[in-house]
C-alpha cells in the first residue's frame, strides 16, 4: 500500500485499484498543499468531521470523481444536499464494508460544523482496513482515554494523529497517545499548516521513539510513503 500526503489531515490511500482519500483539503485551500482538487482520483472518500481544513474540497472531488463517501450521517445528509450521489452514512461505531476492506468511525473529541453553519455534527476518528492493513486516523482529536480501547479492539498497524496543538491534543499529549495505541508505524498531522499549530515535529519523533515502540514517519505534502 503507498500513502501520499496532501497536508493537514489529508491522505490517499493506495492498494490495486482503489484509492482512499480523506479529509479533502488541498490547494488552494490548503495553503501547504501542492495538488489541487483536480490532481487526485480516488474511488472513495472518508471525512471525520465537517470543519473546513477537512471538507473544503469534497464536493468538488467526489462530484467530478464519483467516488464513494464515507461520512458520519448528518455530514453525509449535507454532502447529499451539495449534489454528492455515492454515499455512505454511518454513525459512530458503525462500520461501512467494501471489497477491498471497511471503514469504521470511532469516537474524537472536538467540535464540528459545515463551513456554511448549515449542519452540527459529531467529530470522529476512522478505522480503515486497507491492503492488509489496519489504519488509525484519528480526526481532530484531544487526549482521551478510550483511544486505547479503541485500538484494543482494533490493533493498528498505522496511526494518524494530530500534534500542532491549539485545535487538538499537542505534541506532548500526542506522545502519550502513540503510547496508548501502540501502532508501529505513526505519521503525525495537522501541524504547519497555519502559525497557530506550528509545532516541533523532530522532537516529537524523537520522543515517541525514545518512549515507545513506534516508529514515527515525517511527511511533507507532496511525499509518498510504502508499507
Amino acid at each position: 500500500m503507498e500513502i501520499k500526503f496532501h497536508g493537514q489531515s489529508c491522505f490517499e490511500f493506495s492498494q490495486g485499484e482503489t484509492t482512499l482519500l480523506t479529509d479533502p483539503f488541498l490547494k488552494p485551500n490548503n495553503p501547504v498543499a501542492v495538488a489541487t482538487s483536480d490532481e487526485v482520483e480516488p474511488t472513495h472518500i472518508a471525512i471525520s468531521h465537517a470543519h473546513a481544513d477537512h471538507i473544503a474540497d469534497a464536493v468538488a472531488v467526489a462530484t467530478r470523481t464519483g467516488a464513494h463517501c464515507v461520512a458520519i450521517t448528518e455530514l453525509a445528509g449535507w454532502l447529499e444536499s451539495k449534489g454528492v450521489e455515492a454515499i455512505s452514512d454511518p454513525n459512530l461505531g458503525g462500520t461501512v464494508s467494501f471489497d477491498w476492506g471497511s471503514i469504521k468511525l470511532v469516537p474524537a473529541w472536538h467540535t464540528s460544523t459545515t463551513p456554511d453553519d448549515v449542519v452540527i455534527s459529531n467529530p470522529a476518528g476512522m478505522i480503515i482496513k486497507l491492503g492488509g492493513k489496519t489504519i488509525y486516523h484519528t480526526g481532530d482529536t484531544c487526549l482521551f482515554g478510550d483511544l486505547k480501547l479503541i485500538a484494543e479492539r482494533d490493533p493498528v498497524d498505522i496511526l494518524m494523529l494530530p500534534i500542532g496543538g491549539h485545535y487538538t491534543m499537542d505534541r506532548h499529549d500526542a506522545v502519550l497517545a502513540v503510547e496508548m495505541v501502540g501502532a508501529e508505524t505513526v505519521i503525525p498531522m495537522h501541524y504547519d499548516t497555519f502559525p497557530p499549530i506550528e509545532t516541533d515535529s523532530g522532537a516529537f519523533k524523537a520522543e515517541v521513539e525514545a518512549q515507545t515502540s513506534s516508529q514515527v514517519v515525517l511527511m511533507q505534502p507532496g511525499d509518498r510513503h510504502s508499507v
